[in-house]
Protein backbone atom coordinates (compact mmCIF):
# COMPACT_ATOMS: atom_id res chain seq x y z
CA UNK A 1 0.00 0.00 0.00
CA UNK A 2 2.98 2.48 1.03
CA UNK A 3 4.43 1.99 -3.00
CA UNK A 4 0.98 2.70 -4.40
CA UNK A 5 0.29 5.83 -2.36
CA UNK A 6 3.90 6.79 -3.56
CA UNK A 7 3.25 5.99 -6.87
CA UNK A 8 0.08 8.13 -7.10
CA UNK A 9 1.76 11.04 -5.03
CA UNK A 10 4.61 11.15 -7.77
CA UNK A 11 1.73 10.67 -11.07
CA UNK A 12 -0.18 13.72 -9.08
CA UNK A 13 3.59 16.09 -8.80
CA UNK A 14 4.64 15.14 -12.17
CA UNK A 15 1.26 16.96 -13.72
CA UNK A 16 1.38 20.26 -11.42
CA UNK A 17 4.31 22.22 -13.41
CA UNK A 18 4.64 20.96 -16.81
CA UNK A 19 2.35 22.68 -18.76
CA UNK A 20 1.88 26.05 -16.55
CA UNK A 21 1.93 28.28 -19.23
CA UNK A 22 4.40 31.26 -17.68
CA UNK A 23 6.74 31.06 -20.88
CA UNK A 24 6.45 30.71 -23.71
CA UNK A 25 3.40 29.48 -25.62
CA UNK A 26 3.72 26.23 -27.65
CA UNK A 27 0.96 23.98 -29.34
CA UNK A 28 3.21 21.00 -31.15
CA UNK A 29 2.07 17.82 -31.58
CA UNK A 30 4.26 14.84 -32.88
CA UNK A 31 3.65 11.12 -32.89
CA UNK A 32 5.90 8.37 -34.86
CA UNK A 33 7.56 5.21 -33.82
CA UNK A 34 10.56 3.66 -31.08
CA UNK A 35 12.51 0.63 -30.85
CA UNK A 36 15.44 -0.44 -28.44
CA UNK A 37 17.06 -2.91 -26.50
CA UNK A 38 16.26 -3.65 -22.71
CA UNK A 39 18.20 -5.34 -19.92
CA UNK A 40 16.13 -6.42 -17.16
CA UNK A 41 15.81 -8.71 -13.95
CA UNK A 42 14.09 -9.02 -10.84
CA UNK A 43 15.30 -7.87 -7.51
CA UNK A 44 14.26 -11.13 -5.50
CA UNK A 45 13.90 -11.19 -1.75
CA UNK A 46 15.66 -13.78 -0.81
CA UNK A 47 17.90 -13.07 -2.97
CA UNK A 48 18.14 -14.51 -6.64
CA UNK A 49 21.87 -14.24 -8.10
CA UNK A 50 21.71 -12.96 -11.52
CA UNK A 51 22.54 -12.07 -14.89
CA UNK A 52 21.30 -9.17 -16.85
CA UNK A 53 18.32 -10.95 -19.30
CA UNK A 54 18.51 -9.31 -22.82
CA UNK A 55 14.88 -8.49 -24.83
CA UNK A 56 13.45 -6.30 -27.88
CA UNK A 57 11.48 -3.30 -27.31
CA UNK A 58 9.10 -1.75 -29.16
CA UNK A 59 6.44 0.17 -30.23
CA UNK A 60 4.21 4.07 -30.81
CA UNK A 61 5.66 7.21 -29.28
CA UNK A 62 3.60 11.08 -28.99
CA UNK A 63 4.82 13.79 -27.80
CA UNK A 64 3.31 17.38 -27.07
CA UNK A 65 4.91 20.48 -26.86
CA UNK A 66 3.56 23.12 -24.65
CA UNK A 67 5.91 25.63 -23.77
CA UNK A 68 9.14 27.64 -23.80
CA UNK A 69 10.53 28.49 -20.44
CA UNK A 70 13.34 30.57 -20.99
CA UNK A 71 16.03 28.23 -22.24
CA UNK A 72 13.57 25.04 -21.62
CA UNK A 73 11.86 22.97 -23.63
CA UNK A 74 8.91 21.46 -21.88
CA UNK A 75 6.72 18.93 -23.35
CA UNK A 76 4.79 15.59 -22.49
CA UNK A 77 6.14 12.62 -24.18
CA UNK A 78 4.48 9.08 -23.62
CA UNK A 79 4.78 5.66 -25.32
CA UNK A 80 3.17 2.44 -25.58
CA UNK A 81 5.33 -0.60 -26.10
CA UNK A 82 5.62 -4.31 -26.36
CA UNK A 83 8.34 -5.22 -24.22
CA UNK A 84 10.26 -8.64 -23.42
CA UNK A 85 11.37 -8.43 -19.99
CA UNK A 86 12.60 -11.45 -17.30
CA UNK A 87 15.61 -12.39 -15.35
CA UNK A 88 18.91 -14.84 -16.13
CA UNK A 89 19.68 -16.74 -13.28
CA UNK A 90 23.74 -17.00 -12.24
CA UNK A 91 23.61 -20.72 -10.86
CA UNK A 92 26.61 -20.85 -9.01
CA UNK A 93 28.08 -23.25 -5.89
CA UNK A 94 29.54 -21.70 -2.46
CA UNK A 95 33.29 -21.59 -5.29
CA UNK A 96 31.56 -19.41 -7.60
CA UNK A 97 31.78 -21.62 -9.92
CA UNK A 98 28.83 -22.79 -12.42
CA UNK A 99 26.60 -25.70 -11.26
CA UNK A 100 26.81 -28.95 -12.92
CA UNK A 101 23.55 -31.34 -13.29
CA UNK A 102 24.35 -34.64 -12.53
CA UNK A 103 22.28 -35.73 -15.14
CA UNK A 104 23.22 -33.54 -17.94
CA UNK A 105 26.80 -33.38 -17.31
CA UNK A 106 26.24 -29.43 -18.29
CA UNK A 107 26.04 -26.41 -16.12
CA UNK A 108 22.46 -25.83 -15.60
CA UNK A 109 20.87 -22.02 -16.76
CA UNK A 110 17.37 -21.26 -16.48
CA UNK A 111 15.79 -17.74 -17.57
CA UNK A 112 12.21 -16.23 -18.62
CA UNK A 113 11.33 -14.10 -20.56
CA UNK A 114 7.69 -12.20 -20.30
CA UNK A 115 6.17 -10.36 -22.68
CA UNK A 116 4.20 -7.00 -21.33
CA UNK A 117 2.53 -3.70 -22.70
CA UNK A 118 4.39 -0.48 -21.40
CA UNK A 119 3.18 2.79 -21.27
CA UNK A 120 5.37 5.59 -20.00
CA UNK A 121 4.02 9.12 -19.32
CA UNK A 122 7.02 11.42 -18.77
CA UNK A 123 7.67 14.97 -18.48
CA UNK A 124 10.45 15.95 -21.31
CA UNK A 125 12.59 18.73 -20.85
CA UNK A 126 15.21 20.31 -23.72
CA UNK A 127 17.93 22.54 -24.32
CA UNK A 128 19.31 23.23 -27.39
CA UNK A 129 18.12 23.88 -30.97
CA UNK A 130 14.23 23.56 -31.17
CA UNK A 131 13.38 23.58 -35.03
CA UNK A 132 16.82 22.53 -36.65
CA UNK A 133 19.64 20.91 -34.74
CA UNK A 134 20.52 19.36 -31.97
CA UNK A 135 19.25 19.63 -28.18
CA UNK A 136 19.64 17.30 -25.06
CA UNK A 137 16.91 16.06 -23.33
CA UNK A 138 15.68 14.86 -19.58
CA UNK A 139 12.83 13.39 -19.37
CA UNK A 140 10.86 11.51 -16.26
CA UNK A 141 7.45 10.19 -15.04
CA UNK A 142 5.27 7.12 -14.55
CA UNK A 143 5.09 4.04 -16.13
CA UNK A 144 2.30 1.46 -16.29
CA UNK A 145 2.97 -2.54 -17.52
CA UNK A 146 0.66 -5.77 -18.17
CA UNK A 147 1.85 -8.87 -18.17
CA UNK A 148 0.68 -11.03 -21.46
CA UNK A 149 2.40 -14.23 -21.65
CA UNK A 150 6.10 -15.53 -20.44
CA UNK A 151 8.53 -18.52 -21.83
CA UNK A 152 11.24 -19.97 -19.20
CA UNK A 153 14.10 -21.54 -21.01
CA UNK A 154 16.11 -24.20 -19.64
CA UNK A 155 18.57 -26.97 -19.67
CA UNK A 156 17.36 -29.46 -16.96
CA UNK A 157 15.21 -30.69 -15.46
CA UNK A 158 13.07 -28.58 -12.89
CA UNK A 159 12.18 -31.70 -10.35
CA UNK A 160 15.60 -33.05 -10.26
CA UNK A 161 17.80 -29.92 -10.23
CA UNK A 162 21.44 -30.05 -8.26
CA UNK A 163 20.37 -28.58 -5.31
CA UNK A 164 23.29 -30.06 -3.30
CA UNK A 165 26.00 -27.53 -4.24
CA UNK A 166 23.63 -24.59 -5.43
CA UNK A 167 24.88 -21.25 -2.99
CA UNK A 168 21.18 -20.15 -3.78
CA UNK A 169 18.69 -23.17 -2.82
CA UNK A 170 15.83 -21.19 -3.79
CA UNK A 171 14.10 -22.33 -6.88
CA UNK A 172 11.02 -21.80 -6.35
CA UNK A 173 10.67 -18.41 -8.34
CA UNK A 174 11.90 -20.89 -11.39
CA UNK A 175 7.56 -23.27 -11.47
CA UNK A 176 5.28 -19.79 -10.04
CA UNK A 177 3.02 -18.61 -12.30
CA UNK A 178 2.87 -14.48 -12.28
CA UNK A 179 0.48 -13.68 -9.65
CA UNK A 180 0.29 -9.45 -10.32
CA UNK A 181 -0.41 -8.77 -13.70
CA UNK A 182 -0.49 -5.27 -13.41
CA UNK A 183 3.55 -3.48 -13.44
CA UNK A 184 4.10 0.37 -12.06
CA UNK A 185 6.94 2.14 -11.41
CA UNK A 186 9.24 5.19 -12.34
CA UNK A 187 11.14 5.31 -15.36
CA UNK A 188 13.71 8.40 -16.50
CA UNK A 189 16.15 9.01 -18.96
CA UNK A 190 18.79 11.19 -20.60
CA UNK A 191 19.17 11.48 -24.88
CA UNK A 192 19.58 13.81 -27.45
CA UNK A 193 17.79 14.52 -30.34
CA UNK A 194 18.30 16.17 -34.11
CA UNK A 195 15.63 17.55 -35.95
CA UNK A 196 14.93 18.87 -38.95
CA UNK A 197 11.58 20.77 -40.29
CA UNK A 198 11.28 18.48 -43.31
CA UNK A 199 12.35 15.21 -42.05
CA UNK A 200 11.43 15.37 -38.10
CA UNK A 201 12.95 14.04 -35.67
CA UNK A 202 15.39 11.90 -34.41
CA UNK A 203 15.78 10.61 -30.50
CA UNK A 204 18.61 8.72 -29.00
CA UNK A 205 18.43 7.99 -25.41
CA UNK A 206 19.09 5.71 -22.24
CA UNK A 207 16.66 5.40 -19.86
CA UNK A 208 16.26 3.53 -16.29
CA UNK A 209 12.88 1.88 -14.63
CA UNK A 210 12.37 0.94 -11.30
CA UNK A 211 9.23 -1.34 -10.61
CA UNK A 212 7.47 -0.24 -7.31
CA UNK A 213 5.36 -3.31 -7.73
CA UNK A 214 6.03 -6.98 -7.31
CA UNK A 215 5.32 -10.13 -9.67
CA UNK A 216 4.75 -12.39 -7.02
CA UNK A 217 2.43 -12.19 -3.76
CA UNK A 218 4.52 -10.76 -0.90
CA UNK A 219 2.63 -10.98 2.21
CA UNK A 220 4.23 -12.95 4.90
CA UNK A 221 3.31 -16.14 4.39
CA UNK A 222 4.37 -16.30 0.97
CA UNK A 223 8.07 -17.18 -0.53
CA UNK A 224 9.35 -13.74 -1.65
CA UNK A 225 8.92 -10.47 -0.15
CA UNK A 226 9.84 -8.56 -2.86
CA UNK A 227 9.95 -9.58 -6.63
CA UNK A 228 10.44 -6.42 -8.64
CA UNK A 229 11.54 -5.32 -12.19
CA UNK A 230 14.66 -2.94 -12.67
CA UNK A 231 15.06 -2.00 -16.27
CA UNK A 232 17.88 -0.82 -18.49
CA UNK A 233 16.32 0.60 -21.94
CA UNK A 234 18.90 1.75 -25.10
CA UNK A 235 16.12 2.77 -27.89
CA UNK A 236 15.97 4.84 -30.91
CA UNK A 237 13.10 6.64 -31.67
CA UNK A 238 11.62 8.89 -34.65
CA UNK A 239 8.62 11.44 -34.69
CA UNK A 240 7.12 13.57 -37.31
CA UNK A 241 5.32 16.53 -36.80
CA UNK A 242 1.55 16.69 -36.53
CA UNK A 243 1.10 20.34 -36.19
CA UNK A 244 3.36 22.95 -35.17
CA UNK A 245 3.31 26.54 -33.71
CA UNK A 246 2.66 29.58 -36.24
CA UNK A 247 5.42 31.84 -36.41
CA UNK A 248 4.29 34.91 -34.89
Amino acid sequence: MKRIVQFLFFIFFLGMPVCAQVGEHRDDLSVGFNGGYVLSNVAFVPKVNQTLHGGMTGGLSIRYVCEKYFNTICSVYAELNYSQIGWKEDILDRNDQPVINELTERPEKYQRTMNYFQMPVMAHLAWGKERKGMNFFFQAGPQLGYYLSDKPKYNFDLKKPNSRDRVNIRMDQDTMTIANKLDYGIAAGVGMEYSHPKVGHFLLEARYYYGLGNIYKDSKRDVFGRSNFSNIVVKLSYLFDIKRTKKE
